[in-house]
This record gives C-alpha cells, structure tokens and sequence, in this order.
C-alpha cells in the first residue's frame, strides 16, 4: 500500500491537530471528535468509530495514555503500550488524527479544537460528556452512539483469563 508511511502523520500534537483542523475548516470541512482507551481494538470499536465518521467530513480521536488508562480501568490496563494504541487507529481509514492526552478528560483538547460534533457512546449522557456544554456553546452538537452489544475490552480480558486458567 502506498500510503503506509503516511500512518505515523496522523498521530499529532495539539497544536498540529489545531492547525491542520483550522486548514480543514478553511475548505467548509466539519470536524468530528470522540475520546478512549482503545486498548484491544475490538468490533464493538470500529462500529463506534465508524458511526463518528458519519457525521463529520473528519474524525479526530483523542487517546488516553498509559497512565490515564490505569486510573481509569485499574491495574493491568492498559493490555497495550500508548504508541501501539496510536499506531493501530491512525492505521484505520476512517480516522483522520489521534491525539494523545493524559489528564483524566479530553476538555482541553475539545475546548481548544471545538469541534462540530462531539461524540460519545451509549454509555454516558450529555450532562455526563466532558466537553458537551463548550460544544453546544460553540452551536456544535453531541451525539451519543448506541454501544455494540457484545464486545467490551473487559470482556475480552476475561475470556483470555478463563481460558488460561482450563
């Protein structure tokens, strides 16, 4: 494939992200957002990323680090280093760029990118989605995805321990 070295470009800075976004923008493109751990990637993923692709002409995903992983999930996640992570979405045609962040939430890069859409999945609600109000504000919107039945990372950790463990 021709453009397996272009890969790596996706993964970006902020600030790259914030140029690049405004550069979109200038040519009338909608910029879309969405966050997570994306630590095996999973169907449950891809049917969540590519229903955020919908709904803009740009998905931007925000990935958390190592660390805010483990807060997040606790001890032994993340399954997967934050470069693999990185490398294995910005891998994925329907996501433009990934960032990667390590406070506990994504604000700061949705209220520096706002972007058109922000999405979340089916598990949180609007009042509950960092960043939400800054996006209404902006006259954006939030869309929250229905989860795919089935298909958790969790779940998938626990297949592999039970397995291991006949």
């Amino acid at each position: 494939m021709q453009y397996v070295s272009y890969i790596p470009e996706k993964i970006v800075s902020l600030e790259n992200a914030s140029r690049r976004i405004n550069a979109a923008r200038v040519l009338g493109k909608t910029i879309a957002f969405t966050n997570g751990c994306f630590d095996i990637l999973h169907e449950g993923h891809i049917y969540s990323l590519s229903q955020a692709a919908k709904e803009a002409d740009l998905l931007i995903v925000g990935l958390n680090t190592d660390a805010s992983v483990t807060a997040l999930k606790g001890s032994g996640r993340p399954v997967n280093k934050v470069a693999s992570r990185a490398l294995v979405l910005a891998s994925l045609l329907l996501v433009d760029l990934v960032i990667i962040f390590e406070e506990p939430t994504p604000i700061r890069l949705i209220t520096t990118l706002l972007p058109d859409v922000l999405i979340k999945g089916g598990d949180y609600t609007v009042d509950k989605i960092a960043g939400a109000r800054e996006v209404i504000a902006n006259g954006g919107r939030v869309v929250i995805n229905p989860l795919l039945q089935g298909f958790s990372t969790t779940d998938i950790i626990q297949k592999i321990k039970e397995e291991k463990n006949k």
